[in-house]
């Protein structure tokens, strides 16, 4: 990576640590015999196996037992909506309008092929989930509620123990994708009511290609991939070297609440910095979900009628890393689904830009875009709002 780059897109994925890089070597290097094997090698790299599922265990409260390696959130995420489809008779799914597009194509592709019946829960103009469509959503019929504990775009933080009550008095499982959350605030499984937890390692300074659903103790979850691995619940010769630097970026943010408090209130002052000093010199700038409870790293923005591709072309010139939303689905010629479930006209979506922080940010980073951006942004706000409207009739550092 390039020294001066500054690096803004963190929600799309991070920086993997040197503990973590340093476990995947080890295990490349020495522990890289197969798990399932009886003999000593094999023993060796069962031991290293046992080692991170305890240390994923210990970081987000859950049971060794409930762990389930995967190749990410994406697989984890099928593997709970799938065996979720005929959850006690039931076919029911029902879920947010601003889930990951991962999982809003598989409750398509489930509802279209007529194996489960799908509604969505709306939300709000400030990104915040619309509680009382969930409680009239969640029905008997249901089968499993599943939602985002954090909005990988706006960063909004849904109400996740109003929902796992809600989905539980009606008898149905709560699933939670944590993909965004973990690694920026803390999360316990064992209070959290969730029933299914997806996650994954490269979002929180681990690998790509590894994940894990935590599956609650007494739930006999069917398996995606048949085998004898995982208990039976996930087949495929162990990902070995992944699952050790999982369990190293997992070790690694088992924080005290003291620890967790330093590093969010840290991450929050830089976002907020970010975000005053771009409302200062650039007014016409619109932030979203920012009157919501959010994620601390995370800021979601418009600035004026400025498209974000231009946007993003200009931040690419000067080194700055960011993204339009979602790095899966983020095109530039679709608008953001999240923005549009907020009410958030097509013009507009097609205009937001996501700035998201890590610990490595600096302070220094976060003045060098102050000082640089409003003199590429300011002439071409100034263009666009003369062709839109007078500047009286366009807000100014407005909170959506």
């Amino acid at each position: 990576m390039n020294p001066d780059w500054i690096y803004l897109d963190n929600n799309a994925t991070t920086a993997p640590s040197t503990g973590v890089v340093g476990a995947i070597a080890l295990a490349l290097s020495q522990t890289w015999g197969n798990a399932s094997s009886s003999h000593a090698m094999g023993q060796e790299a069962k031991q290293a196996l046992v080692m991170a599922r305890s240390q994923v265990a210990r970081f987000l409260n859950c049971k060794p037992a409930e762990v389930i390696f995967t190749s990410g959130a994406t697989e984890a995420n099928h593997i709970a909506l799938r065996g979720a489809v005929g959850f006690n008779g039931r076919h029911k799914i029902v879920l947010s309008a601003g889930e990951h597009a991962g999982v809003q194509k598989l409750a398509r592709h489930l509802r279209d092929r007529q194996l489960a019946a799908v509604d969505w829960i709306g939300l709000n103009a400030d990104g915040s989930l619309n509680i009382d469509q969930a409680r009239s959503l969640i029905t008997p019929e249901v089968s499993v509620v599943s939602v985002m504990a954090a909005n990988n775009e706006t960063g909004v933080l849904m109400p996740i123990g109003e929902l796992a009550r809600l989905a539980h008095e009606q008898g149905a499982l709560l699933h939670v994708d944590a993909t965004q959350l973990i690694g920026k605030l803390p999360f316990d499984f064992a209070k959290s009511g969730a029933d299914l937890v997806s996650l994954s390692a490269h979002k929180f300074h681990g690998p790509k290609g590894v994940g894990a659903l935590i599956v609650r103790q007494g739930l006999n979850w069917p398996a995606l991939f048949m085998g004898t691995q995982e208990r039976g619940r996930r087949g495929g010769t162990e990902n070995l070297p992944g699952i050790l630097g999982l369990g190293a970026a997992a070790e690694k943010l088992s924080l005290s609440p003291e620890g967790w408090l330093s590093q969010t209130s840290a991450l929050a002052r830089l976002r907020d910095a970010l975000e005053q000093g771009l409302l200062a010199a650039l007014p016409g700038t619109v932030i979203y979900g920012a009157s919501s409870p959010r994620l601390p790293n995370t800021c979601y923005l418009r600035f004026g009628h400025v498209h974000a591709d231009v946007v993003l072309n200009k931040l690419d010139r000067m080194g700055v890393m960011a993204s339009s939303g979602a790095a899966c689905s983020a095109s530039g010629n679709e608008p953001s689904p999240v923005l549009l479930a907020m009410g958030v006209s097509r013009e507009d979506a097609l205009c937001a830009i996501r700035f998201s922080l890590s610990g490595h940010t600096t302070a220094q980073q976060i003045q060098t875009v102050l000082e640089r951006l409003p003199l590429e942004l300011a002439p071409l706000m100034a263009e666009h709002t003369s062709s839109v409207s007078s500047p009286s009739e366009l807000p100014t550092g407005v909170f959506a």
